[in-house]
């Protein structure tokens, strides 16, 4: 039977709900003040998501949902419908917006259910202050449903504005493997983008064998276009299946310095997409959009 309970991380203070199931070794831990992002992951017995300390998640943004922007925006600055706006900076050293708005924000917990099967939890972020950057409220709802091999995250976001906006979605989780080097990752794509020295998006080249695709050492912060939302990560302890929903589909691979975790990032848009517009999307007053991506043990 599935287990929901909130506890507090004694190294940080921090509070987090742990979803467990300690008969067939499964486990989330999904930290509420941390933009209610899913720090640790275990799908039967194997550890899939853990701890990337000592790095702090001020520097990873680890397993944050990014909204209302993916990657980076240039300078922070861009227009929509005639009008300029500016996020702050927070990524200094490359003058960029980096990752949205809602990854350090705490998210209320709102619906919990378990039963012998799974166990499932809600929790909400209500904006209701613009800023500068980003003059528009909305609400972000994060579904977290655990299985014995799967973990679905659905995210809904409301525009509880009178204007339309302009957004990305992307999810920012690590994932641990004992050995990279022999880790690969298969997903289909014949095109990657370029950047410039500070990140940004220039335009995009051909590629091939992403059909087994290899980490080994290598320093990684590319961004492929993809034809199927299909992803599979291949390492010698596990194996899953990423996939998405989403019409407008870009795969972000990152390697931080603690070389046992890649950076696995599903997005619906890339680097200055609030420029380039590449996969940006709108949303009207009222409406609300859909997401959910999905993981599977192999």
């Amino acid at each position: 039977m599935y287990t929901i309970n909130l506890k507090t991380d004694n190294s940080n203070g921090l509070e987090y709900i742990e979803i467990e199931n300690t008969s067939i070794q499964t486990s989330a831990k999904i930290y509420t003040s941390l933009g209610a992002s899913l720090q640790a992951l275990t799908l039967n017995g194997k550890q899939i998501i853990t701890a990337l300390d000592p790095l702090p998640y001020s520097d990873t943004y680890a397993s944050s949902i990014l909204f209302p922007f993916a990657n980076r925006i240039d300078k922070g600055a861009y227009s929509f419908e005639g009008k300029t706006f500016q996020f702050p900076i927070n990524e200094p050293g490359n003058n960029n917006a980096l990752h949205g708005l809602v990854f350090n924000k705490t998210f209320k917990l709102i619906k919990q259910v378990t039963d012998e099967h799974q166990a499932a939890i809600t929790l909400e972020y209500v904006e209701e202050n613009v800023s500068k950057g980003f003059p528009y409220t909305f609400t972000i709802q994060l579904e977290y449903v655990l299985t014995a091999n799967s973990l679905d995250l659905n995210v809904s976001v409301k525009n509880t504005d009178s204007k339309t906006f302009p957004f990305t979605l992307g999810w920012h989780p690590y994932f641990e493997s004992a050995n990279l080097f022999d880790s690969t990752l298969k997903f289909d794509s014949n095109k990657q983008l370029t950047f410039n020295d500070r990140c940004i998006t220039t335009g995009t080249k051909d590629v091939s064998g992403t059909e087994r695709f290899e980490i080994k050492d290598k320093y990684l912060d590319d961004c492929f276009l993809l034809n199927h939302n299909n992803i599979t990560f291949n390492t010698p302890e596990y194996s899953f299946v990423m996939s998405s929903s989403s019409k407008e589909s870009f795969l972000q691979i990152y390697t931080p310095p603690k070389k046992t975790h890649v950076a696995i990032e599903p997005t619906t848009g890339v680097s200055n997409s609030f420029n380039n517009v590449m996969g940006l999307q709108t949303l009207k007053p009222n409406e609300t959009y859909h997401l959910n991506w999905n993981i599977k043990l192999q």
